[in-house]
């Protein structure tokens, strides 16, 4: 995966409800597109290539990428064990273009002005599964040391 993930939408900021989205489609668009370059791409037992041989540049992408990989399946593991309810509604406010709050009431069986504190709840419980607890709170010592 060439791309990292976008400037100001890093797990550990996930507070922001209305960010979500744009990061799980971006998230999911970057992913997407690494599987499928990995499928294409040679095997590096075939090439001889040794660890070695990568330059610093290439290995510090190669890490960021699977800090990223890392990054994606904790929220992949966290997301499935969120109650169903919570799944469908994080699904529905990700769709591009956006569901309407109506639509996503109606969907649910929900009051429209529920659909936000509902959402936050549900955040929640997401930011406080072990694996993503574990990487805000590496992400957060990481700053802290870079004070």
């Amino acid at each position: 995966m060439s791309s990292r993930e976008p400037r100001g939408l890093h797990l550990d900021n996930l507070r922001n409800p209305a960010a979500l989205p744009g990061w799980l489609a971006t998230t999911t668009r970057h992913e997407c597109a690494r599987a499928l370059r990995a499928a294409h791409r040679p095997q590096a037992a075939v090439l001889g290539i040794d660890a070695d041989d990568i330059p610093d540049e290439q290995a510090v992408i190669a890490e960021q990428e699977l800090l990223a990989a890392e990054r994606h399946a904790a929220l992949r593991e966290a997301f499935t064990h969120l109650p169903l309810r919570c799944q469908r509604l994080l699904i529905l406010l990700t769709h591009d273009p956006p569901t309407p709050y109506a639509q996503i009431s109606a969907t649910l069986g929900i009051p429209v002005g529920s659909i936000g504190p509902t959402r936050n709840r549900c955040l929640q419980q997401l930011r406080s599964h072990p694996a993503i607890a574990a990487l805000i709170n590496a992400d957060a010592a990481t700053a802290a040391g870079q004070r």
